[in-house]
């Protein structure tokens, strides 16, 4: 089965959704400052792209570097958790506290704290991404088979050397699992730090247009934001399949009796 055939489904049923809320908006006697019609969406976002770009481009520095921190920080406190046990149990209560702060509440506080620029949006960002990366990789770390580990220690490979080479390629399917988890949430987690307090971004300007009872300029800004949700997730995808073409390998050995027997 091609990609193309295998996006139709989704594409068919998003293309169905627009269809039902435009006719909605049009023929429902819905004023466009309550519900906007998708044309009017995207005919507003065109008028509007300059804007838009310039609000889109500090989101994106937040979230890729915020991202990119919660990401280090993920790795490097899994493979001290996983050496070192009553690590595990010390900080592993904490960070499930930490996911139990509400974002709305916590926000407000990050940029009182730390001010206005883009620290507190990493901040805030790598707190929403990180714990799902950290979960995983403990769990795969913990999934590695035994078997391997000892026909390692026999080799004479030491704890470091068994990490790398058993218990790091084991965890990954889990990592990317955890990675696609995570990328869904930190274009949100910017949005979230710069509707606390920012000076420029998407949250700024949703902000500003649901102030100015722009409907339609805040959905464009919210169809912008998903877009780059989509394209980051898309790119975790690309980014597994590259480090483990293994995996797709496999999933089409096993698709080809069943594609055979349809």
């Amino acid at each position: 089965m091609t990609a193309l055939a295998k996006l139709a489904p989704a594409a068919t049923a998003f293309a169905l959704l627009l269809l039902a809320w435009e006719l909605y908006a049009r023929l429902g006697g819905i004023a466009p400052t309550v519900l906007p019609a998708p044309s009017r969406v995207l005919a507003q976002a065109w008028e509007n792209r300059a804007a838009l770009a310039e609000n889109t481009l500090p989101t994106i520095r937040a979230t890729l570097a915020g991202f990119a921190c919660s990401l280090v920080a993920a790795f490097v406190l899994s493979a001290l958790v996983d050496f070192l046990a009553p690590l595990r149990r010390a900080l592993f209560p904490l960070l499930i506290a930490s996911q139990t702060l509400p974002l709305v509440a916590i926000a407000p506080l990050v940029v009182l704290w730390f001010g206005f620029g883009l620290l507190p949006k990493i901040l805030l960002v790598a707190l929403v991404t990180f714990f799902p990366m950290m979960v995983a990789l403990v769990e795969g770390y913990a999934a590695t088979s035994a078997e391997i580990s000892q026909m390692l220690a026999a080799m004479g490979a030491g704890r470091r050397r068994i990490f790398w080479l058993a218990r790091l390629p084991s965890a990954l399917p889990y990592f990317f699992a955890g990675l696609r988890i995570s990328i869904t949430y930190a274009v949100v987690g910017a949005i979230f730090a710069e509707y606390a307090g920012a000076a420029k971004g998407l949250g700024i300007y949703m902000l500003s247009a649901k102030n100015n009872f722009r409907p339609d300029l805040v959905l464009a800004a919210v169809a912008v934001s998903s877009a780059l949700t989509l394209a980051l997730f898309g790119l975790a995808v690309l980014v597994q399949r590259l480090a483990m073409p293994w995996e797709k390998a496999g999933r089409d050995r096993r698709a080809e009796p069943s594609e055979r027997r349809s």
